[in-house]
């Protein structure tokens, strides 16, 4: 078959390109944004043309999928619907690809991305399986038995998968923008994990999870003692996390991760408990772990003179407290400079106030203005980056040609964070940097 992606160089759009190519379909796509993305390298990799103009053109017979990203005025959307193309939703057609395998569905408002590249990491080295991963990974070949796909809850894209096995790492308010508060998120997660035919695995320590009726076998996990695995003996050190896991007072297994916080700890949980219900034992898991590299955009480090340099994904209260806690627990003597770009006015909205509490741990705060690609801030009016950085007593409003403000510092921590794409700010600093 014939697909065509819109918005390619999307991580999701991206990755389900990258999958529909490896099962035998012809794939090209379109994109705006013309400047070079670290999702795109799969797809050059496989040679799926990208195109940036409006006048190439599509046999009458491919499927036209396209991100959220892209509204139904875009001059691409238009001309497809003019040429009668059959336009399917990309999470049906991501549906459609997970059941023709024993899937693993890993959702949750924070960690998909790390634990679902665990669940891989761990079935690469063993019985193989496909994935699609949120951070522009994917791969898949008809003969593998399992499918591990991230299962992002935005627009309830995930009530369209119907997995084998699931995750849920939490559940948050989250997207408010696409639901209607967290009863309709918690009741939406719950549509999705009895649409899970054998095992859940999930957060037994969070609030929202507890509140779910499971129809489907579920496994609860954490550090309260009324779980049914529990974590215990953790130990959170320089060089990663160490820690017990603990089923009807028997110790399952030690386990030792180069990954560092608590929440850290309970993705890695999540995904040894999945391959373990699939039949991998924990001495095999015990020496795969040590090997295992983060996704893209978590936690990725590198170092520019004496300084290090974090780029993380965290975009949400939540993500972006814990992500900096961690940095504190490998690097506690080094003064922490954030660079934060707000990716959403209404997610901003929103969480104002937690926004504003999750940056106290950080010795300096950074934030762009606000960089949003399917919102308009004349519907949101007063909705600026400023409502965060007047309450901070350490921050202030950055932009390219200001990073020197940070630059000019040595031998400390500079992270970047956000959803959306800070290469320009990481070059920017770069080249002040020279």
């Amino acid at each position: 078959m014939k697909y065509y992606c819109i918005g390619i160089k999307g991580t999701g759009m991206s990755t389900l390109a990258q999958i529909l190519f490896d099962l035998g379909n012809e794939v090209s796509g379109y994109d705006d944004a013309k400047d070079h993305k670290f999702t795109q390298e799969g797809l050059e990799a496989r040679n799926i043309p990208i195109y940036y103009d409006n006048e190439h053109s599509i046999d009458n017979d491919t499927i036209v999928t396209y991100s959220v990203a892209f509204k139904e005025d875009h001059p691409e959307i238009k001309r497809v619907k003019s040429l009668g193309l059959q336009i399917k939703k990309y999470n049906e057609i991501m549906g459609d690809i997970i059941n023709m395998f024993d899937s693993i569905g890993v959702s949750g408002t924070h960690g998909k991305t790390t634990t679902s590249s665990l669940i891989r990491h761990l079935l690469e080295n063993t019985t193989g399986c496909n994935y699609f991963i949120g951070a522009g990974d994917g791969k898949a070949t008809k003969e593998n038995k399992y499918f591990v796909v991230e299962s992002d809850e935005f627009n309830k894209h995930f009530t369209a998968y119907h997995p084998k096995y699931s995750v849920i790492t939490n559940i948050e308010a989250e997207h408010l923008e696409c639901y209607d508060g967290i009863d309709d998120i918690r009741n939406t997660f719950e549509q999705f994990a009895n649409q899970t035919n054998k095992l859940i695995v999930a957060n037994g320590d969070n609030e929202e999870v507890r509140k779910i009726k499971f129809k489907t076998p579920v496994k609860l996990f954490g550090f309260n003692e009324d779980n049914d695995v529990i974590i215990k003996n953790i130990n959170l050190n320089e060089n990663g996390s160490v820690f017990d896991l603990y089923e009807n007072n028997e110790l399952i297994g030690h386990f030792e991760i180069n990954l560092y916080g608590k929440h850290m700890v309970m993705d890695a949980t999540a995904a040894i408990l999945i391959v373990r219900a699939i039949g991998i034992d924990t001495d095999t898991i015990n020496k795969i772990l040590p090997t295992f590299k983060n996704a893209k955009r978590r936690f990725a480090e590198q170092r520019v003179g004496n300084t290090i340099l974090i780029d993380d994904y965290a975009h949400h209260p939540t993500e972006i407290s814990v992500t900096l806690e961690a940095i504190k627990q490998k690097y506690p003597t080094k003064k922490l400079n954030v660079i934060f770009a707000p990716n959403t006015y209404s997610r901003t909205k929103d969480f104002l106030n937690e926004f504003i509490e999750s940056f106290k741990i950080a010795d300096k705060v950074y934030l762009t203005e606000i960089r949003s690609n399917r919102e308009k801030q004349e519907d949101y009016p007063g909705i600026t980056s400023h409502l965060i950085i007047d309450k901070l007593s350490n921050a202030e409003i950055i932009s390219n040609e200001a990073m020197n403000k940070v630059a000019s510092g040595d031998d400390q921590i500079v992270c970047f964070m956000g959803c959306a794409y800070v290469d320009d700010l990481i070059k920017a600093y770069k080249d002040s940097h020279k």
